[in-house]
């Protein structure tokens, strides 16, 4: 799991600090294309820059253009409204490596091999979207936090820049001690000073923001509000004053992640590249807190998504209703990119690229074969023996979200003698649990840690917070029967009785083994 330093820039994935070092852009070293670069599609159509905005566990609905009053997100805002903002996009698992190979692949986890897991050892032959554009035409570059946490390396055992060479160097006084020193920004400035002239870019933000851990009340002290501002407590945790400071604290880191926003928007409008940069703006999964991140649940896995292209997008403006995945972005790169799979090496996508929407004048439900998505988690974190993950299957169409559970005698959160440790050690969490022995509040522990059955239905319209299984009173045998007949269309193992190869898969993770180490009398207590 990746984590803060006080002080200091979070961890990378896997070795990128040593990759971050060699490619810094001070010391000249930026690796030249061997494909001669061309600005022009195939029709003539200068091809687009774009600028792919990751934060690292932000949930749908928290910005200004969702109407949250509460967090204040003006550069996701002026994306939104000078593009399109969608409200249903998701990605197909709620944890940073999987849900990160899903958009560099354009497939779902379950065809992703180990990339299926959190800390994995990447597969040599799934090629990224970004590798390929950088191998076609692209200068490609990143700052903060690309494909992570975990490693990638190519047959020979080189490391892998999956999200571009990364532009690292530049450092800024963070407002808290628990937020990056990455001055994201600055170092987009320095890649745009870069590119060669008339060649088209790809760059990759990937805020560390609102990754916890975060500083306690820095939210209500600094600039986000007071603890009453916030309008609803999602009903899995305790409403208390501990856990809405936990929330503006949130809401403090996903303020910083859109101010860098803000400044790279500027620098585009400065540089006359705005018009002809397609923009792209989420997160990699749920908030950091029990239920969210880590889960299959709706907040675990709806997703904020804005888009804006001035050159590409006709009618900016609207609001989009189609259900997309995070599969959905590598075809999209593509497509506007001018460039065919083949050619790239990439293994075969899944998703659908998005410019049909793009180039739509509706509102709404756009393409109506976009009514649905399928959801998944593998292996997350430590917490159980031998590392076990919860291997989970779902589709969410309509107002109807579907929850297949394989392994039902497993702790969904981790082991409780480790702590759950399949989520983040938060004031949130701690309040959850202690309901456990509280008979008014006991739902919270349930819902966030308890073992669970088979099956979960949850009508989302009603119950976004899924705290009411409708299994009992309703029927999900057709969403079960189209999730189980896709996913052995994509060649899920787990439809073929072969699902035990995702806890073989090694795991890249320092602290792997963390339960049997503990059982054996290691002392585990800093992992």
């Amino acid at each position: 799991m990746t984590a803060k330093s006080n002080g200091k820039s979070r961890p990378r994935n896997g070795l990128q600090p040593i990759i971050s070092l060699i490619f810094a852009v001070a010391g000249g070293l930026i690796p030249v294309l061997d494909v001669q670069a061309s600005s022009s599609g195939a029709e003539g159509v200068p091809k687009p820059n774009i600028l792919f905005a990751i934060a690292d566990d932000w949930s749908y609905g928290h910005a200004g253009a969702y109407g949250c009053r509460w967090i204040k997100t003006p550069a996701f805002d002026r994306v939104a409204q000078e593009g399109l903002l969608f409200t249903h996009a998701y990605t197909p698992c709620g944890k940073c490596a999987p849900s990160r190979a899903s958009i560099i692949t354009g497939r779902n986890p379950w065809q992703n091999k180990a990339a299926a897991n959190h800390w994995c050892y990447f597969p040599p032959e799934l090629k990224s979207v970004v590798e390929a554009m950088g191998e076609h035409g692209y200068f490609t570059g990143m700052t903060g936090k690309g494909w992570a946490p975990g490693i990638a390396t190519n047959v020979d055992g080189q490391l892998r820049q999956m999200t571009g060479t990364p532009f690292n160097k530049r450092t800024e006084v963070p407002p808290t001690r628990e937020i990056s020193t990455d001055d994201y920004a600055a170092n987009f400035r320095d890649f745009l000073d870069a590119v060669p002239k008339n060649q088209p870019w790809f760059f990759w933000y990937g805020g560390h923001e609102p990754h916890r851990p975060y500083e306690y009340g820095s939210g209500a002290a600094k600039g986000c509000g007071k603890i009453s501002d916030i309008d609803r407590v999602p009903g899995c945790w305790p409403d208390n004053e501990s856990v809405r400071n936990d929330l503006l604290d949130y809401a403090f880191e996903v303020e910083h992640f859109d101010r860098h926003l803000g400044r790279m928007l500027d620098e585009l409008k400065k540089r006359g590249q705005l018009k002809n940069t397609l923009v792209i703006v989420t997160s990699d999964n749920g908030m950091p807190f029990p239920h969210d991140k880590g889960y299959a649940y709706y907040n675990s896995v709806h997703e904020p998504l804005a888009v804006m292209w001035p050159a590409g997008i006709l009618k900016p403006g609207r609001t989009i209703e189609d259900f997309v995945s995070f599969i959905d972005y590598a075809p999209t790169f593509l497509d506007v990119a001018g460039m065919k799979k083949e050619p790239t090496g990439m293994q075969p996508i899944t998703g659908r690229s998005l410019s049909g929407i793009f180039k739509s004048q509706k509102s709404g439900q756009v393409e109506p074969q976009r009514d649905h998505v399928l959801i998944g988690k593998e292996r997350t974190d430590v917490g159980r023996p031998h590392d076990q993950g919860y291997p989970i299957r779902g589709i969410i169409k309509g107002d109807l979200l579907y929850v297949k559970n394989f392994e039902t005698n497993r702790w969904p959160g981790g082991n409780p003698e480790t702590g759950y440790r399949d989520t983040d050690a938060s004031p949130t969490k701690t309040e959850v649990l202690k309901t456990q022995h509280t008979p008014s509040e006991n739902l919270c522990w349930g819902v966030c840690f308890g073992k669970l059955g088979p099956d979960q239905l949850f009508d989302v319209r009603k119950d976004q917070d899924c705290l009411v299984n409708l299994v009992g009173t309703n029927s999900f045998a057709a969403l079960q029967d189209q999730l189980f007949a896709e996913l052995k269309e994509q060649g899920d193992p787990r439809m073929f009785g072969k699902g035990n190869v995702f806890d073989e898969y090694p795991n890249a993770s320092p602290k792997h083994d963390f339960y049997d180490r503990g059982l054996r009398g290691e002392n585990v207590k800093g992992d």
